[in-house]
């Protein structure tokens, strides 16, 4: 098996608005984002501790906060697709696994996602599109 490394976010609660809801409707009281970026092992096994060796994550993030807060959405699968987007623009990523869920669904318990997973085949076609 050859060398990987992975990069995950998880439990990221994200400030989106999402849906559209009647008064008996079950209303979400939030939004997790679960993200793992495959990124090439050399930016993990580094010869010194040195931030310029690494890939630097916070951008990005800052990058899926301001997607999540531009607009209301109508479907978890469009906010996703605009970051997966954003994450295609790093080419240090290879792969990607995304998961949005909200949570209450029903009886103010559970939780309810949509996940998605890219190789690097993918994330080309998807570069495309």
């Amino acid at each position: 098996m050859a060398r990987m490394a992975k990069i995950e976010l998880r439990d990221l609660e994200i400030a989106a608005a999402i849906g559209t809801y009647g008064p008996q409707d079950v209303v979400p009281d939030a939004h997790i984002l679960d993200l793992t970026l495959t990124i090439a092992p050399e930016l993990v096994q580094i010869r010194a501790d040195d931030m310029a060796l690494v890939f630097d994550y916070d951008p990005l993030i800052a990058r899926i906060d301001q997607i999540a807060c531009s607009q209301h959405y109508h479907t978890q699968e469009y906010l996703m697709t605009q970051i997966i987007a954003a994450c295609i623009t790093y080419s240090q990523i290879t792969a990607l696994d995304i998961c949005i869920r909200k949570r209450p669904v029903l009886g103010n318990t559970g939780s309810l996602g949509v996940r998605m997973t890219l190789d690097a085949e993918d994330m080309a076609a998807f570069a495309q599109t």
